[in-house]
């Protein structure tokens, strides 16, 4: 997976991209993430990279120039078949389907982190970029999203989780679409609290479908859309 991330701060992102499993992949040459500063292509002497809105009002917009030469600067790093995406609460909503093509895009993908009350038109109709959100909600700036997307993406590439079966029975990705079966460990009874005996016998069968049970109920209770016909029963 090669993803590219064009941003204001990108000091956010060193720490993230060094600890952890994302980290481990990074450093052993499965995940690789560039970190293209905007500021850098700023204008000027001072490097700016916003301006006043035309039209008024309050707050400030990125400058349509740094924002393509960032953007042209990342794509140069990857093939012909390159994604970019602006994370904006405009977007397609991101999920697992979303990762999971992401993680199989052959050339990357560039992810652009909008600050301040947005980026001008022009340079969105210059690039031409797909839109990504997170929900119905705003940040202050992109920065948190595109953490969001890198660590759902790498995930999902062979050999970061360390088992190739680690993502096959998490929400979302099992076979039906399930949120998550409920999970244990040592001790049996903690807090006069017992794990539920169908874990404890040993056969296989019995806790894969115990696992798959609890999946559907979960899913019934917690997220029915997520069942076909966007209810289900407990």
């Amino acid at each position: 997976m090669h993803a590219s991330i064009v941003t204001l701060f990108p000091e956010l992102f060193e720490p993230f991209l060094r600890q952890t499993v994302l980290g481990r992949a990074v450093e052993d040459g499965l995940v690789r993430v560039d970190v293209v500063h905007l500021r850098e292509f700023g204008e000027g002497r001072h490097k700016m990279v916003d301006d006043r809105p035309f039209g008024g009002g309050p707050g400030m917009v990125l400058l349509a120039e740094p924002v393509v030469k960032a953007v042209e600067a990342a794509r140069a790093s990857h093939g012909d078949g390159v994604r970019t995406f602006v994370l904006s609460p405009q977007g397609r909503r991101f999920d697992q389907r979303v990762a999971e093509e992401l993680a199989a895009a052959p050339d990357g993908f560039v992810l652009v982190c909008g600050r301040y009350e947005g980026i001008d038109e022009r340079a969105l109709e210059v690039l031409q970029p797909e839109e990504l959100s997170l929900g119905d909600f705003v940040l202050s700036g992109g920065e948190a999203a595109a953490l969001a997307v890198i660590d759902a993406t790498a995930r999902l590439v062979p050999g970061v989780l360390g088992h190739e079966c680690s993502t096959a029975e998490d929400s979302f990705s099992n076979p039906e679409g399930l949120l998550d079966h409920p999970h244990y460990t040592r001790p049996a009874t903690w807090r006069g609290l017992e794990v539920p005996p169908e874990l404890l016998t040993g056969n296989h069968a019995a806790i894969a479908a115990w696992r798959l049970e609890q999946a559907r109920k979960r899913t019934a209770e917690r997220r029915p859309d997520l069942l076909a016909g966007g209810e289900g029963e407990a």
